[in-house]
Formats: structure tokens, C-alpha cells, sequence
């Protein structure tokens, strides 16, 4: 343990749970009958800063490193009770980040003081009644109007929606771009137009969540996070800690359930004697016991890399799925060795039944987590993070415009070659016009060329260079004409 975690770490982990002793589980019960939590409790929650673990500290946050969060999502997760747990868990590292990594001065200062400080509650609204794991494909859509996005649609699914204050919701701004067109948009919660249906959950009954409406809702363009278009690549970023956090709060539903179940076992005796004497059960139980720990040194370990900055996609999805899968398990034969009495509301391993069955389905199903990996591990794709991303289409905007220069430049010294020529390359068209009193360069589309040429850009760089000769590209097949061919000899003219 002391390998992750220092000294102050287990200070606040004793004081949490401390507060939870005395704010949270002696209420538990009352709120699963509810189905709902005070809203009071949360802001003791920011009084403690609990909703400022991971925010910055210009609007209330504290900053802290990643297993201060570890120690947070594993405490709030023993409380018996995934409906409690939820809420927090969605209002720090599944809304609030977004707004936090995204949004402009002016956004943050508007929704995170009040949040840190447990005024207000955000939640998250991707899932729609047809599109779920499938984010490129939403419908709910925001159309620019002046100063405001209007915004028609639904969501389902969607914690804190209900009760909560703000929504930061996935929207198209353009229907036609893929995911090129998702947009995030901070939706108040009271906003006209926005409506709320309440439904009715297998677990997780202490929390609420619900069916969102949007109905010409007028949303601040001022409100949009980040930039129009990067949403669904925002999202991707976010959705790796949020698996991680699943992984973290499974691991800990486990290590209760077991706990609940071998007490329960030392003190219920059958033909004589304790039932953990029955080596059938002390088997299961030494069985689960190693699944648990291995699986959850597995999550401390992508914790470490998502803390020391890693973009950890294929850890992140393995722990979900390991620990999402076992909290599964773990409940389910925990629950067996109560015999009918874990089958009664009485007992809180029926509880803790119902509320892991949804750990296999929120923030990604084990059939995507499993998708995911075989990408990775079978067709060696990657992933990158947003702002990795975006430094990438710099730097390739960059060297298409050295490109675009050192083509220009030899192209300056030639007469005009009497004809007009496409390169197409795999970052974009470029455009030869030789027509006129001289050799034009344009990335704007000429409707007819007399040729087009077929050439990755590394070899139109190399030939620039004069390290590759285009014929010799021509017969290795590196360089390919369409049309008239006597304009594409010209190339040896222009790259000799």
C-alpha cells in the first residue's frame, strides 16, 4: 500500500472516512426507500472539499494527485450503496472535467466555484434511446442562432439529471461532419424548454436518473466547451478516467461484498459448525480473494500511468473490464453464501447485487472494453489524447505549408509548363496552374486538370529535395498519372 500511498493520503482517507461514518451510512437505507439524497449532504461535501479533489485551485479546487481521488472513489464505494456513490463520482471526474481541461475563463468562473463548493450538481448526458457507446451518431442537435445554440433532442440515462443544476450535453452542430460535427454544451438545468422524466431502476436507487427533453432550448453560445467540432475527441479523453474511476469503485464493491459475506460467514453455523469451515466455501473464497487483489494491483498500476500523464486507453478499458466483470462475481456468490436471506432487502448484499450488475454497461460495456483492446492488441491501433491531437494537426499543418513553400519556390525558376496538374496527397489536393504568364500554386480546386498525380507527401517531399527522381518513383510505383501523361513528364522538369 505504501507504495501508492503516503502518509497524508491515509490521513484523509481516515478522515473520510470519519465523515462518512457520521454523514452517510447510518442514512443509507432511508435514502434507498426515498430514492433520493438531501441535497444538503452535498454541500458538507464541498465544506470538506471533496468536490475540488481534482479542480484547480483558482476556483476552489485543491489540486491533489490522482490517489487522493483513489482513496476517495474506494471509501465513497463502501458505503453499501452504488445510488450514493454515483452522484459524486459523476459530479468530479465524469462533468466537472470538462468545463475544468475545456472551457473558456469565462465558463469556468460561471460553474466551477459553485460546484467545488457543493452548490450546485452537474451531470453528463451522452446516451440518447438510439445511440449509446455509438457517440458519433447522436441526433440531439444545436443549431447556431446569433449569440445562442437552439437545441432539440433527448438523452436518456442520465444521472443527476433530475435534481441537479447544469448539464454538459453532447450535441451535433454539424449533422453531416461524423464526429468532426459533436459539439459539448452546458445546458442550465432550469433552462426553458429542458425537461425531466424520472425512471425507474433495477439499483443505484438512491440516485436519480432520468429521461432529458430538450425542446428549442436557447443555450449561450458562450456556453459551448472548448471548440465547436472537438467534442466527440474531449469526450474520449474524459471517458479513459471514467473507466478508470469504474475500475477503482468495482475493485472496492468487492472487497466489501467479501467482507460482508465472510462475517456473515463466521457467524452462521449449518450441521454443527461455522459455514467458512466447509472447504467448498473456503475454497470460492480464496479464489475470489486472488481475483481481487490481482485485478486490483492491475488498476493501481493504470492509476500511476494515468498519473504520471499517460493516456493509458488500453489499461484503462482492461481494468474496467476486469473489475467490472469480478464486482459481477464477487456479488453474486457472496450473495450465495447468505442462502435465502441474501435474497431479502434486510440483508445489504442484495443491494450490492443489484447496484454492480450496471458496472458492465455504464461508461462503456464489456463488449466495447473488449473491442477496444482487440483493436489495440490485435490491428496495433492507438489512441491519442485531444490536445495530443491537436499538436499533431499543427505540426502537419506546418509541414504542408514548408511543402507548399519548397514548391512554390521551384516552381518560381521554371516558365510556365502550359498546363494544369493535381497532386493528391494524403493530407490534401494540391494544384498546379501553368496556364497563364505563370505557375500558380492553389489548394482550392481547379474544375478540370489536364493530369492528376497520385504521390504520398513524404515522396513529393523527397523528390523536392531531389533525393527521389520522378521517374524512378514512376516505375516503383510511388508516383501515379491519371490523364494526360506528356504533362506529367513535365515533373522531371520541375523536380530536376
Amino acid at each position: 500500500m505504501n507504495y501508492y500511498f503516503s502518509e497524508e493520503h491515509e490521513m484523509f482517507r481516515n478522515g473520510l472516512k470519519d465523515f462518512l461514518g457520521k454523514n452517510v451510512i447510518p442514512n443509507i437505507d432511508e435514502w434507498e426507500e426515498k430514492r433520493r439524497i438531501p441535497k444538503s449532504l452535498w454541500k458538507k461535501f464541498g465544506d470538506m472539499g471533496y468536490f475540488g479533489l481534482n479542480m484547480p485551485e483558482e476556483y476552489g479546487g485543491l489540486d491533489a494527485d490522482f490517489f487522493y481521488s483513489v482513496v476517495f472513489v474506494e471509501e465513497i464505494s463502501k458505503c453499501y450503496s452504488g445510488g450514493f456513490s454515483i452522484l459524486p463520482m459523476v459530479q468530479l471526474y465524469m462533468s466537472l472535467p470538462y468545463i475544468a481541461k475545456h472551457g473558456s475563463e469565462a465558463l469556468k468562473a460561471k460553474y466551477l466555484p459553485k460546484a467545488i463548493a457543493g452548490e450546485t450538481i452537474a451531470s453528463i448526458a451522452i446516451t440518447e434511446p438510439s445511440a449509446g457507446s455509438d457517440v458519433a451518431n447522436i441526433k440531439t442537435k444545436a443549431v447556431k442562432d446569433g449569440d445562442f445554440y437552439i437545441v432539440n433532442g433527448s438523452k436518456t440515462f442520465i444521472t443527476n439529471a433530475v435534481y441537479g443544476d447544469f448539464i454538459i450535453t453532447v450535441v451535433k452542430t454539424n449533422p453531416k461532419a461524423g464526429i468532426n460535427g459533436v459539439s459539448l454544451l452546458v445546458i442550465d438545468r432550469d433552462a426553458e424548454g429542458v425537461s425531466a422524466r424520472k425512471l425507474k431502476k433495477m439499483g443505484w436507487h438512491s440516485s436519480d436518473t432520468a429521461e432529458l427533453s430538450f425542446d428549442n432550448v436557447r443555450v449561450p453560445a458562450e456556453n459551448l466547451v472548448g471548440q465547436e467540432g472537438q467534442g466527440f475527441y474531449y469526450l474520449m479523453g474524459g471517458l479513459q478516467t471514467e473507466r478508470l474511476i469504474g475500475a477503482i469503485s468495482g475493485i472496492a464493491g468487492c472487497e466489501l461484498a467479501l467482507d460482508y459475506g465472510l462475517k456473515y460467514m463466521s457467524e452462521r453455523e449449518a450441521f454443527g459448525r461455522p459455514i467458512n469451515r466447509f472447504q467448498v466455501l473456503r475454497h470460492r473464497v480464496a479464489q475470489m480473494a486472488a481475483e481481487i487483489e490481482s485485478t486490483k494491483c492491475f488498476t493501481y498500476h493504470t492509476c500511476r500511468l494515468h498519473q504520471d500523464g499517460q493516456y493509458a486507453v488500453k489499461e484503462s478499458s482492461m481494468a474496467k473490464l476486469l473489475a467490472s466483470e469480478l464486482a459481477n462475481k464477487v456479488t453474486t456468490q457472496c450473495l450465495q453464501f447468505f442462502g435465502g436471506y441474501g435474497y431479502m432487502e434486510e440483508y445489504k448484499i442484495a443491494r450490492m447485487f443489484r447496484d454492480a450488475r450496471i458496472g458492465t454497461i455504464g461508461a462503456g460495456t464489456s463488449e466495447i472494453m473488449r473491442e477496444i483492446i482487440a483493436k489495440m492488441v490485435i490491428d496495433e491501433k492507438s489512441y491519442q489524447a485531444a490536445e495530443t491531437k491537436e499538436i499533431i494537426l499543427e505540426e502537419e499543418k506546418t509541414a504542408e505549408n514548408k511543402l507548399l513553400k519548397a514548391l512554390e519556390e521551384k516552381l518560381s525558376c521554371l516558365a510556365p509548363i502550359g498546363a494544369s496538374l493535381q497532386f493528391a496527397t494524403e493530407s490534401g489536393d494540391i494544384f498546379l496552374d501553368g496556364n497563364g504568364a505563370e505557375n500558380k500554386l492553389s489548394e482550392t480546386k481547379i474544375s478540370e486538370t489536364d493530369c492528376k498525380v497520385e504521390v504520398k507527401t513524404n515522396d513529393l517531399q523527397e523528390m523536392l529535395a531531389g533525393n527521389l527522381n520522378p521517374m524512378t518513383a514512376f516505375m516503383a510505383g510511388k508516383l501515379k498519372v491519371k490523364g494526360n501523361m506528356s504533362v506529367a513528364m513535365k515533373l522531371q522538369e520541375v523536380f530536376g
